[in-house]
């Protein structure tokens, strides 16, 4: 796709690496075809007339932010599960599985997308939607139809009987040969990787402990990741407890989402695991996710006793193991699990904010866990990630300094993603949300 060419200048570059500092006073060139073309200062390079020029005067220009983990089915407003089965069943056949029920479904999984991008998000890792909507929503947006986020998709999460997100949100498999149909089945929708439960959820547990309850086994974990790594799609593992972590590990996994804490054997399988894709696998901890409901009385949250204590008992180890990750070296990312109760599309900086005061890391070592660490990852590290001449100009430029205060991020004034321009984005906040939110501090 041909885009305008631009030149930013007088702007502030944060790289994305937190070794190379700040660069004052610096010029960006983007070319035609949506690249970077040369950084540097005004005056040791040539401007082509026809490039349109951006005086960013004094502002603060970084990669665009990456999500390694969002859902684009809801907006982080409040959501029960409570419904009976019947009622869930129902509302899955009758409502959802239907043309207007999927046409109203893919709007909605837009207005998210395009919230987080006009936030500051230009790419994005779903991990786990209802009837590959989010592929027909990444092949609109690669084909041009509209300007979107970056978008990696993973179809239907794999799961097993009764396990978490089934029937209605997984694929169901209850031996290794299923576990690998579904498998061949997401690919011949079109997906980017592979999302597995290994455990039990918050959102549906009936009970306390259910959440962590290892509900696949290795050898389930590992056919998945065999029929995926040998078509180079990497295996997400939705995993909330230490033993789903081991299983998951031993099985292959390329990522644990959410985490639990680590013990010995588990740490060097993070670090060395010759069945990972990459030879590793790395950790996304979703820790605004899990929060609110662990923190604050269900009278303002609205959840039952059972989801605030699974919650409780999920965030404590799972920050336990961010601690640990730090502590050992582990390649850590960031999602937010956006989707889910009070985490929207447009509020990523929480989640960055969340590790400063709960770890202890910087600003310039959660702006690049974020951008470049994320982008290494995924894999799309070649073309996105950081500020880079020849990669793909996905940035966005901010009033004022994130590497002094990371809420500099709720406040985007100009978006670029693959060199499409949004010089005005615009975000649609949900105020009780936020107020909760910033009470929560």
């Amino acid at each position: 796709m041909m885009t305008k060419a631009y030149a930013f200048t007088n702007g502030n570059v944060i790289h994305g690496d937190q070794h190379q500092g700040l660069a004052k006073n610096m010029t960006i060139l983007v070319d035609e075809h949506g690249r970077i073309q040369q950084i540097g200062k005004e005056h040791d390079m040539d401007i082509p007339a026809h490039y349109e020029t951006i005086d960013l005067a004094g502002k603060y220009v970084m990669p665009g932010l990456i999500n390694a983990h969002v859902h684009l089915f809801a907006d982080g407003k409040p959501f029960t599960l409570s419904a009976s089965e019947g009622m869930l069943q129902f509302a899955y056949n009758h409502i959802l599985n239907t043309k207007f029920g999927k046409s109203v479904l893919i709007k909605r999984m837009k207005r998210n997308a395009l919230t987080a991008l006009h936030a500051g998000v230009t790419t994005m890792r779903s991990v786990g939607e209802f009837f590959y909507t989010d592929v027909a929503l990444r092949d609109e947006i690669n084909a041009n139809t509209f300007v979107g986020p970056n978008l990696l998709v993973s179809g239907f999460f794999l799961s097993v009987t009764g396990g978490h997100g089934a029937p209605y949100l997984a694929l169901v498999g209850d031996s290794p040969w299923e576990a690998r149909k579904n498998v061949r089945i997401n690919v011949k929708h079109g997906v980017d990787l592979i999302k597995i439960c290994v455990t039990g959820g918050v959102t549906d547990a009936k009970m306390v402990g259910e959440a962590g309850r290892l509900q696949m086994t290795v050898d389930e974990v590992t056919a998945i990741c065999d029929e995926a790594h040998k078509i180079g799609l990497r295996v997400a593992a939705h995993v909330e407890s230490t033993e789903g972590v081991r299983v998951a590990l031993k099985g292959g996994v390329d990522t644990i989402e959410h985490g639990a804490e680590m013990d010995d054997e588990i740490i060097d399988l993070y670090k060395n695991n010759p069945n990972a894709l990459n030879g590793y696998t790395a950790l996304i901890p979703t820790l605004q996710a899990a929060y609110p409901s662990a923190s604050l009385d269900t009278s303002v949250t609205k959840v039952s006793a059972t989801v605030k204590e699974n919650s409780r008992l999920v965030y404590t180890s799972m920050l336990k193991s961010v601690h640990q990750a730090i502590e050992h070296g582990i390649t850590m990312g960031v999602g937010t699990d956006a989707a889910m109760p009070f985490v929207t599309h447009y509020d990523m900086w929480r989640e960055l904010d969340h590790y400063m005061r709960q770890a202890g890391l910087s600003t310039a070592q959660v702006i690049e866990m974020a951008t470049r660490t994320n982008a290494n990852i995924l894999g799309v590290d070649e073309f996105t990630g950081t500020l880079e001449v020849g990669k793909n100009a996905d940035l966005i430029v901010l009033e004022h300094n994130p590497l002094e205060r990371i809420e500099a991020l709720s406040n985007v004034n100009m978006v670029m993603v693959n060199g499409n321009l949004i010089p005005t984005p615009s975000v649609t906040r949900i105020p009780e949300v936020d107020q909760l939110l910033n009470s929560v501090w």
